[in-house]
């Protein structure tokens, strides 16, 4: 018995989550004193999860599987689980993983906690910490079933090496017609550019900047900082910035490290999507704005005057720390 962990790759590089989610099955297998089994789809340089924890790595290699499908992809899972009498499976909390999850749950008879923000507080019963109600609150959760699928919010447990020795080994997965009867028929991604999904840090704008030909400062700042681009709904809808960049409960979830928001009011839709970032930091010119009540730091100014003041700042401290 095993405890598995599905480490997602993009074009064969394992994602950042992969790593996290690694870290947090290796510190369950620890207390439940066994081992963890990834699985990886397509990926390159399986062996390098060693560094995370992870002993054995079921490597799936099969062009029907180079783009994700949730359906396939919980077969391949279910399989895997079958094979190494997994109980605990781990997952992270991406959009992908979250149409997966139901359907590997569904076929596993298991339970499923998503949005999991610590190691488990018990083994004996199961249970853990997830966030609630829109990442304003905590519910402690047992799992009762004998299968427990755990998904891991980002950047809350973090990356940990714990370095063993992996051996690869090819996982031959029974695909079944009716696995794809929903494909992908085009994948638009953002290139060159850190994805909101992956980033430490996000940068995000607002109607606050006026109009889309303002946005370079905000652009400038991300690159500055090696951050993603991000904006609230009414940018988005005005068609100022792609939809693959609104944040909030109607848009992407963001769980960064640090988010810097320029020019946002701080709507209530856009606060629940946002709140499971760590440090939270507004630029707007308006003090009654409702986002500096759930800032830790705020900033009342002119975006226009303070952000390349915090660029050129951030510019020359890099240089003298080069």
């Amino acid at each position: 018995m095993s405890v598995l962990v599905y480490t997602e790759s993009l074009k064969g590089k394992f994602k950042k989550n992969a790593f996290e989610v690694a870290s947090y099955a290796y510190k369950v297998a620890q207390e439940l004193g066994t081992t963890v089994t990834a699985v990886a789809f397509n990926a390159e340089d399986e062996a390098s999860l060693g560094n995370y924890g992870v002993s054995k790595v079921l490597k799936v290699s099969d062009d029907a599987l180079s783009t994700f499908n949730a359906k396939a992809y919980a077969d391949v899972l279910a399989q895997a689980a079958n094979k190494e009498d997994a109980k605990v499976i781990v997952l992270s909390s991406s959009s992908d993983t979250k149409f997966l999850a139901p359907i590997l749950t569904a076929k596993l008879s298991a339970g499923y906690v998503p949005n999991v923000v610590a190691a488990p507080e018990s083994t004996s019963p199961f249970v853990v910490k997830r966030t609630a109600f829109s990442n304003k609150g905590f519910a402690i959760t047992e799992i009762s079933s004998d299968i427990k699928i755990i998904g891991v919010s980002s950047n809350a447990f973090g990356i940990v090496e714990n370095n063993v020795s992996a051996s690869v080994e090819d996982l031959s997965a029974n695909l079944v017609d009716g696995a794809f009867n929903v494909k992908s028929v085009e994948v638009d991604r953002v290139v060159g550019k850190a994805t909101i999904a992956d980033a430490d840090i996000v940068v995000s704008g607002g109607r606050g900047l006026k109009g889309p030909e303002n946005w370079g400062m905000v652009e400038e700042l991300a690159d500055v900082l090696g951050a993603a681009t991000a904006c609230s709904k009414p940018v988005s809808d005005m068609g100022w910035r792609p939809h693959s960049e609104h944040v909030g409960q109607t848009g992407k979830p963001v769980a960064s490290n640090l988010y810097i928001a320029i020019g946002i009011s701080g709507a209530i839709q856009h606060l629940a999507g946002i709140n499971a970032s760590k440090v939270k930091v507004v630029i707007n010119n308006d003090p009654e704005a409702p986002f500096f009540k759930a800032a830790d730091y705020g900033v009342v100014g002119d975006a226009f005057e303070v952000v390349p003041q915090l660029i050129e700042k951030l510019k020359e401290f890099k240089a003298q720390n080069a």
